[in-house]
């Protein structure tokens, strides 16, 4: 008799015996636990064709995973942990299969494990959260908007007012916020947070942020999935749309003109969008993300509460010391100011000559996924150093940013040459610009092209002459 021969059949014995007392309703159950994406339940995820029930899961990050509860966040989950194993998922519980699931991108390429493997032994594990440079940065900001809306509110508004208060907003919008509600300020998620709701404080919202910003990561420049290609449609256009595109329209040939002022409306258009109302980030929601789950719902009355304290702050208090005609003026004034700040920076970031407008192409043309990191950095770019990441905080570091969003923006300067000489040694364009006045022109260019329509006869969506 072979070692363990009574062990091994009583073990038959007994999944035998366990077998049929499973009865037929039971095994049906099992066997039909294959659905579609959109059978979701906004209580599972979707990860690599697998279904996981977030019920009783504890996020060692917190519950902002449950923000994306009913969907597909494969991309999301990888982008957001680089150190992942197979190990990792097991600890969800892992409930059926979806039938329809598709991927475009690819992970654990060559070049992905290269480029961890250097920027790793730079930033080691536990150690990519935000370091005591950045939290002086992230307070001294945090005092500066403090101090302007104190003045604000208590003083009157002004003109010098005005301006202080809307940069005061943006370096919020730029310093702390971003970093928190990507996880990567800190490892408590309790700090991310708090940290986190600096979106609301500056006019926005930390989850309608969340939901598309995200989705943006995870589709950058993606043609039909990144919700940032459509967001300015119709008055500008990002995507470089063939010529008999529907959304072009004549004045996009000027539009290298007027984008600027055009942006300069982003405050005004998200303190009064009724999507604080219940949460659902159109932009978002139209690319197929799903947003009616528990979390979602429960948030709303805490979303619109913060909102209509920020607008008391900002958009009222002026008339108390001021004829409307000039306390509009004001607000107005110190909103252009924010979002000339905010939006006029985000604008460089993936939209410049030669930037990849459509990563997947190849997918779609000839079945072959793509590389996501190759991705992301060919549809990104970097200009300046260390002095110009305390003032963005970091998202001059576009490339950098978009490989490791969740590492604080505080180890991009250390990590950025590295990561240019694995892209060099991979044949990965990545765009560098030494200041930034050099990146301004090229999306002024890239604008003026795109609106115009002038690369499409050449190289369609790929935004290079």
């Amino acid at each position: 008799m072979p070692p363990n021969a009574d062990i091994s059949r009583v073990r038959n014995r007994f999944n035998k015996d366990a077998d049929a007392a499973l009865n037929e309703d039971d095994i049906a159950t099992m066997q039909e636990y294959v659905i579609p994406m959109k059978k979701l339940k906004n209580t599972e995820v979707c990860i690599e064709g697998n279904i996981y029930d977030l019920t009783s899961f504890v996020h060692p990050g917190g519950d902002s995973v449950l923000l994306f509860g009913g969907n597909d966040v494969t991309i999301q989950y990888k982008m957001i942990h680089p150190y992942h194993t197979q190990h990792h998922l097991e600890k969800m519980k892992k409930v059926g299969k979806v039938s329809d699931y598709n991927a475009e991108y690819v992970f654990d390429t060559p070049f992905e494990r290269e480029i961890k493997k250097e920027v790793f032994q730079i930033v080691r594990r536990g150690r990519e959260f935000g370091t005591y440079g950045y939290f002086f940065r992230a307070f001294f900001y945090i005092g500066l908007l403090a101090t302007m809306q104190y003045l604000w509110v208590t003083t009157g508004s002004s003109i010098p007012l005005a301006v202080g208060l809307g940069v005061a907003q943006a370096f919020i919008g730029l310093n702390v916020q971003h970093d928190a509600n990507h996880g990567a300020a800190s490892k408590k998620p309790w700090v991310n947070d708090l940290l986190g709701f600096g979106a609301d404080f500056i006019g926005g919202c930390k989850w309608l942020w969340m939901e598309q910003h995200w989705t943006h990561h995870a589709y950058c420049n993606h043609n039909t999935k990144d919700p940032d290609s459509f967001s300015a449609e119709p008055m500008m256009l990002f995507n470089d749309y063939p010529l008999d595109h529907p959304a072009r329209r004549a004045y996009h040939n000027f539009q290298a003109i007027f984008f600027l002022p055009v942006l300069s409306f982003y405050w005004l258009s998200s303190v009064f969008n009724p999507q604080v109302l219940d949460l659902r980030q159109r932009g978002a929601q139209s690319v197929g993300i799903k947003m009616e789950n528990d979390f979602i719902v429960k948030r709303r009355k805490f979303a619109v509460a913060i909102r209509l304290l920020y607008i008391y702050w900002n958009c009222v208090t002026p008339f108390f010391y001021h004829e409307p005609a000039k306390a509009i003026g004001h607000i107005l004034f110190m909103g252009a100011v924010e979002s000339l700040t905010l939006s006029g920076l985000f604008s460089l970031s993936h939209n410049f000559e030669n930037s990849d407008r459509d990563p997947t192409k190849d997918y779609r043309l000839k079945g072959e996924k793509v590389c996501w990191f190759k991705s992301q950095v060919e549809t990104s770019s970097t200009y300046g150093g260390f002095i110009s990441g305390c003032l963005t905080g970091g998202l001059n570091f576009q490339v950098e940013h978009h490989l490791f969003p969740r590492m604080s923006s505080a180890w991009y300067p250390f990590i950025a040459p590295t990561v240019r000489e694995v892209c060099k040694k991979h044949g990965v364009k990545y765009a560098y610009y030494p200041w930034i006045h050099q990146n301004f022109i090229s999306t002024f260019k890239y604008m003026h092209r795109a609106g115009t329509g002038a690369n499409w006869e050449k190289q369609p969506l790929s935004g290079r002459a």
